[in-house]
């Protein structure tokens, strides 16, 4: 049988190769630079793009990403063996290719765009040349599509948009934007929306203010207006109506590498706990041989491992069945608990620097905050659970019994007769 927690020699390699990279090269970034969305950036360009050269000449540039698009075409457990390495730098991704949105925005290009727009947007997109944005919540709602109201309405050759969009990351860098506008307000609720193309140059929109929390480098998530903004009708994106499954494409995939990342900053967090405690000393002895402190660091672990062979296991049977509906509730539950491991090992981390943890000359507060963009972003945490449960409970069914068929006097009846041949020479002697 094919099960074992090794990873092949030559793979191994390339791992050991990325983790010294990571942290020699790629996360000293986060500490002098900017967005790194920010393509138009000069000083970004100057230390980025000789690493990313460096990753395509080892082959681990997109690995997401088949051949025929650039990449190596990785299965999800060797992608998770390699995320949980680019997750402890806010860098990482963009020096791999991997960077969200972009990573999803081009799955759906690849799958729905026409060879004219690949070539303009998903070519330039794979190169980190462009940077893309996708445009779905509204300030009404985001984690109900079907309260949206931005509308897309048929005029000629035309689509004319108007309406609102929230929290759309990276619209002030984005060369194009992927919306989400009703088409088809009279169908069935799931088949009312379709996606689009909006290019940046396109006369009729504008970002009302970008959006940003305490801890980000930059405001980059755009309030964003669209006034009878004109887009050609061949930049509609898949189907008509068809707007959730083109947004399915990039949301699976998009999911489980957010907490394939999430591992390495929850890894970090763990490592710099550990660091701190074998090195502080408070009440005649080390924070380290405090058995209180000791129970921080094994919860830690312990949560952090369970998160991981999790996530694992979701990425080989992802491997295994090629199908992310089929895998839609192991997926539902990585979504799930990803901001809670993080939160609770970068707070207790915090908790044991004490005032410095706190301070902005530590991380551990971005981490914090980092878990709760994590317990919203791709769906709230309840959103999921929702879904595991139901995926978890179609697996029973129901009794129509008075009492349940595991009710002790019934299994003990039952375990009475199963054995009543076998034991009778011998209770008929008793």
């Amino acid at each position: 049988m094919g099960w074992d927690f090794e990873t092949d020699a030559e793979y191994q390699r390339q791992l050991d190769w990325v983790r010294d990279f990571v942290r020699t090269e790629v996360e000293p970034l986060d500490q002098v630079l900017g967005h790194p969305a920010d393509v138009h950036d000069a000083r970004r360009n100057a230390l980025v793009r000789p690493l990313q050269a460096e990753v395509r000449k080892r082959k681990l540039w997109a690995c997401h990403l088949g051949p025929e698009l650039g990449g190596q075409g990785y299965g999800q457990v060797k992608l998770a063996l390699l995320n949980e390495i680019l997750g402890r730098s806010l860098y990482g991704p963009t020096v791999f290719g991997c960077q969200a949105p972009d990573s999803g925005n081009a799955e759906i290009l690849a799958h729905y765009g026409t060879p004219e727009q690949k070539k303009k947007y998903l070519e330039p997109l794979l190169a980190n040349e462009i940077v893309s944005c996708f445009a779905m919540t509204e300030p009404q709602g985001g984690a109900d599509p079907k309260i949206f109201t931005t509308t897309a309405v048929r005029d000629g050759d035309h689509w004319v948009l108007n309406g609102q969009k929230w929290f759309a990351s990276h619209a002030r860098y984005a060369e194009f934007l992927i919306t989400m506008a009703i088409t088809d307000p009279d169908a069935p609720p799931y088949q009312r929306m379709s996606m689009f193309i909006v290019p940046r140059d396109t006369p009729g929109w504008k970002i009302i203010r970008n959006v940003g929390y305490d801890t980000e480098k930059a405001p980059t998530h755009g309030y964003l207006q669209y006034d009878n903004l004109r887009v050609p009708a061949d930049h509609m994106l898949g189907p008509r109506g068809a707007a959730f499954v083109v947004a399915q494409v990039r949301l699976g995939g998009g999911r489980i590498h957010h907490a394939m990342r999430t591992i390495g900053d929850a890894r970090r967090a763990l490592e710099m706990m550990c660091e701190r405690v074998l090195s502080r000393t408070t009440q005649g002895e080390l924070l380290a041989r405090k058995q209180m402190v000791q129970e921080k660091i094994a919860d830690s672990w312990i949560e952090l491992e369970q998160f991981r062979l999790l996530v694992l296991r979701t990425a080989w049977l992802i491997d295994r069945h090629k199908d992310y509906k089929r895998v839609r509730g192991d997926i539902a539950a990585i979504k799930a608990i990803m901001p809670k491991v993080l939160h609770d090992i970068a707070s207790r981390a915090l908790h044991l620097h004490g005032s410095l943890g706190i301070s902005n000359e530590m991380p551990f507060t971005e981490m914090v905050m980092q878990s709760y963009h994590m317990g919203l972003a791709d769906g709230p945490a309840e959103v999921h659970k929702v879904t595991l449960a139901r995926e978890v409970l179609s697996q029973f069914k129901a009794t129509a019994e008075l009492f349940p068929d595991y009710h002790l006097p019934l299994v003990r009846e039952r375990a009475i007769e199963k054995y009543r041949k076998a034991l009778e020479h011998i209770d008929n002697v008793a």
